[in-house]
């Protein structure tokens, strides 16, 4: 089994968009284009997230994941606006293989459960927004809102009673990091790791293939996922698509320490 390189895709009124500590959303283009590039490219696997839907109360646009979908050629995750198991199954049915739970775990956490035995817990992923927050910006805490909403719950604690629920996998979410690429929070994503069995991604930071290395080679089998690595070029961050070639993958592969 191999790491998973993962591309994160946010969307905004149907666009393409990057953000720098959950804020300033930068439009990129129109997303139906990154994932067909991303198709030429092989990717792992693709996470797509609608930044604004549960904020706005939204429900997913249906419209758009169809024919973001029907483009896909890799394992699609989606996360925004899911209230319900019915939506979960009008998702599913789009061919969206994994469900990503955000904002309704801390209203309903029981639909991690439900998602998990109608779909199967490899379909069910939740997804926390975390940053340190409090006097001395030590303590990590989840945020909800795009990184406005602070959630008063017991960060351990959450993230054990979520894999008792029966979700299939764990994505962290550093507001801190993310969109400076300066690298991930490694300190975070090991505090996860070791409370749980399940798969971890984490996302936030990543700003070169070292990075990268760095997070497996400290972390082991962790899905990396990254925004700004895979749409931005250079110091003066140039829209561009970009992805290792499956050689480059193999070398990263071979050195790691895992």
């Amino acid at each position: 089994m191999r790491p998973r390189l993962i591309p994160c895709l946010l969307i905004k009124d149907n666009g393409l968009v990057k953000t720098i500590n959950f804020d300033n959303p930068k439009y990129l283009g129109d997303p139906l284009n990154a994932v067909r590039i991303f198709n030429e490219k092989k990717v792992d696997e693709l996470i797509i997230l609608d930044i604004d839907a549960s904020r706005l109360k939204k429900d997913p646009n249906y419209k758009l994941l169809a024919k973001i979908a029907n483009e896909c050629n890799m394992p699609l995750c989606y996360g925004g606006g899911i209230k319900s198991i019915s939506q979960c199954e009008r998702l599913i049915n789009l061919g969206i293989e994994k469900l990503a739970l955000s904002s309704v775990v801390f209203s309903n956490k029981k639909i991690i459960n439900e998602a998990s035995k109608k779909f199967g817990s490899q379909s069910v992923v939740v997804v926390l927004d975390i940053k340190k927050s409090g006097l001395l910006k030590k303590k990590y805490e989840i945020f909800t809102k795009n990184g406005k909403s602070k959630i008063k719950l017991n960060l351990h604690t959450f993230i054990k009673d979520i894999e008792s629920l029966g979700a299939g996998e764990i994505v962290i979410n550093s507001i801190d990091n993310d969109g400076l690429m300066k690298g991930y929070d490694i300190q975070l994503i090991s505090e996860v790791k070791d409370l749980i069995s399940i798969p971890l991604t984490a996302m936030g930071g990543a700003g070169s293939l070292q990075d990268v290395k760095y997070l497996w080679t400290k972390l082991g089998l962790v899905g990396a996922a990254a925004g700004s690595l895979f749409v931005f070029k250079g110091k003066n961050r140039a829209v561009l698509i970009t992805y290792p070639k499956i050689e480059e993958k193999n070398i990263l592969f071979k050195e790691l320490c895992i």
